[in-house]
């Protein structure tokens, strides 16, 4: 049997935010894998190393945690006004499966300075020196991303002071804004797909309680701690070590992406992993981060655990901090509650490893709560760039 050399593919790693994950412009994949579909798809899961049964990820470019087992791919602009697509792709660990149903928000920061470095946008409009805004079209949810690069002698700047909690080290201060955040889905869609900024979940097995469910940034299903047995300032390892507590909240994730018309079924979930989200709130109390870092009541408006495919997550998902902005600019939701009530304009919640602001416009228009934007700075750098090489064939043949 003769066996094929391995394909060399021009790729780049890359951190973006808590995330990292590896980035490749679309002109580069093999031709089988520039368009939607299973070959696509193969490529990907190969490069990443999944499905691996290990749930390791030793033969592959992922971290076997659902914030590295990540693919963008990058291309020019389809939309008037704006410099790149960027199609996401989170590609499950232990299953033959990538989710294109919703946007990375960690990654987004990095969609920028790879533009920039990719090509995608002419030196003669870069600064010398000072902030670019790179306008990004996040394909997969259909919106506007503006990422707000630092420029130092004509080149992206990456190191600098600015702290991101859930981030080992620091680096320069990326600023997004998220356009219109608020899911618009398939039917139109809007901010509360069920018209209702609270709503009483009923999930058989679990119980009945009050949720938020937003489609902002990301779908997200938001509960109160306290009705589910929980605190708010719980580490990976209190969830994520307890087979049951996963069980129950992919079971209340499933009964909510109903509830939200994501899904017909409950027995659809296990195929969009990405989305919706859930999470839990509580309200600001004192606490230590997974970094040892003492995290103050008096510093923070609430605290907020959040769950990606599957497991807690280690920090924050950008997405999610998106919602968490939102619905915490609007009176009434659980998170508004959790964070005292009133108006808000800007939160500081605290998670896992720290704590994160994220600010968020929201008015209501005839009746309906609309929000502009949504604001929270990240940080980004190359960690690696070159080509990824993939076994070939990659995919079995037709």
């Amino acid at each position: 049997m003769t066996h094929a050399p391995q394909l060399k593919i021009p790729a780049t790693y890359l951190r973006g935010g808590t995330s990292k994950g590896v980035f490749f412009r679309l002109e580069d994949l093999p031709e089988a894998a520039r368009m939607p579909g299973p070959a696509r798809d193969a490529l990907l899961m190969r490069v990443i190393g999944s499905p691996d049964p290990y749930g390791k990820h030793t033969d592959g470019m992922g971290g076997a945690t659902s914030s590295t087992s990540k693919c963008v791919i990058i291309s020019k602009a389809s939309q008037p006004g704006h410099d790149v697509d960027y199609l996401y792709g989170q590609v499950s660990i232990e299953t033959a499966f990538v989710d294109w149903s919703g946007n990375c928000g960690n990654l987004s920061t990095a969609v920028g300075p790879f533009a920039i470095a990719n090509g995608f946008i002419d030196k003669a409009r870069l600064p010398e020196n000072g902030v670019f805004p790179v306008k990004v079209w996040q394909a997969n949810i259909g919106k506007t991303i503006v990422c707000h690069v630092p420029i130092t002698n004509g080149e992206v700047q990456e190191t600098g002071d600015f702290e991101l909690d859930g981030v080992t080290f620091p680096a320069a201060e990326i600023v997004l804004e998220f356009m219109d955040p608020a899911d618009d889905g398939e039917d139109g869609g809007a901010l509360f797909p069920t018209g209702n900024r609270v709503d009483t979940l009923d999930v058989p097995g679990v119980g009945s309680f009050e949720a938020t469910m937003i489609n902002s940034g990301i779908p997200t299903i938001f509960v109160r701690a306290k009705d589910i047995g929980y605190t708010g300032t719980e580490l990976q390892d209190a969830i994520n070590g307890d087979p049951a507590a996963l069980a129950r909240f992919e079971t209340i994730r499933a009964h909510g992406a109903v509830r939200m018309g994501l899904i017909g079924d409950v027995s659809e979930a296990p195929k969009r992993q990405h989305t919706p989200k859930i999470a839990f709130v509580a309200p600001p109390a004192d606490h230590v981060a997974s970094s040892g870092k003492k995290i103050a009541a008096g510093d923070i408006d609430l605290c907020v655990r959040a769950l990606s495919m599957g497991k807690l997550h280690h920090a924050m998902m950008g997405t999610c901090a998106v919602a968490i902005g939102t619905a915490a600019a609007i009176p009434g939701t659980l998170v508004n509650e959790a964070a005292g009530g009133g108006d808000r304009q800007a939160v500081r919640f605290g998670h896992p490893s720290g704590t994160l602001r994220v600010g968020a416009e929201a008015t209501q228009v005839d009746g309906q709560w609309q929000v502009r934007k949504a604001i929270m700075s990240r940080s980004a750098r190359v960690l690696m760039e070159g080509a990824v090489r993939v076994p070939a064939p990659w995919v079995e043949p037709a």
